[in-house]
């Protein structure tokens, strides 16, 4: 089943319930005694998000206490940013004391990255970070933070942290589907064929390796993973496996 077209109307009821999604952030974060806001639709893409003005909310509704601080328009702060990087391996939302980051229980993630990682913070004191995971690999956050130290950090993730996450999930994503034209939203059904030879691909085996091991030819191995890519919207397959693997259908052990 395939979606309708969106309407003018649709459009600019979307746009309407983005802008208020956006003020929801902002109030969330003041509630919580953090109103810097940094946010990003898709840390891998630099494209900061715009409202239907065009313009970035970073130079609108979403204020950073350093005006000199532009991350928006840095193509490398993804690749700097602690809070990003941690966000890269814990799909949870968790926060940052000063020192580490931690969440709601042990995380070994967060340990290991604790432990080993050298990254900047930017002069930011206290802050709680909601990752957001999307379809086809996609990775957005939402960073609350302020330069000040909140007292008891802790108990403010523990109070305010499930209402951000749930925020983070409903406005980014409303966001990605808005903007997003390369991404289908039709139905991807591989068959059973199909998802083996891209595990086994997954795995490193070749078009050769991967016919003697299911007992079938060359060319119906390519015909496989050639469809399956097609249906994925991807060419190659390096990009096949890559977005097969984020909507589930390979695991990392393939």
């Amino acid at each position: 089943m395939k979606p309708s077209s969106p309407s003018d109307t649709d459009s600019e009821e979307t746009e309407t319930d983005l802008h208020a999604q956006a003020l929801e952030v902002v109030a969330a974060g003041k509630r919580a005694g953090l109103p810097y806001i940094a946010a990003s639709a898709d840390v891998s893409d630099p494209a900061p998000m715009c409202g239907s003005d065009g313009k970035p909310y970073a130079e609108s509704l979403f204020s950073w206490f350093d005006p000199d601080l532009h991350y928006w328009n840095d193509r490398t702060f993804a690749l700097r940013s602690g809070f990003i990087q941690a966000a890269r391996i814990c799909a949870e939302p968790f926060y940052f004391d000063g020192d580490v980051l931690k969440s709601w229980r042990p995380n070994r993630a967060l340990e290991v990255f604790n432990e080993n990682a050298d990254y900047e913070s930017f002069g930011v004191a206290s802050a709680i970070i909601c990752p957001c995971y999307m379809p086809y690999g996609i990775l957005g956050a939402i960073v609350w933070a302020t330069d000040g130290a909140v007292a008891d950090i802790a108990a403010t993730f523990a109070a305010h942290a499930p209402g951000m996450h749930l925020l983070t999930l409903k406005f980014l994503s409303a966001y990605r589907e808005n903007v997003s034209l390369d991404i289908s939203p039709d139905i991807v059904d591989l068959t059973r064929r199909e998802i083996q030879c891209l595990k086994w691909a997954a795995l490193g085996k070749t078009d050769s390796e991967i016919g003697k091991i299911m007992s079938v030819s060359v060319p119906t191995v390519r015909f496989h993973l050639t469809n399956a890519g097609r249906k994925l919207g991807v060419s190659g397959r390096a990009q096949a496996v890559r977005v097969a693997t984020s909507m589930g259908y390979i695991g990392r052990s393939a």
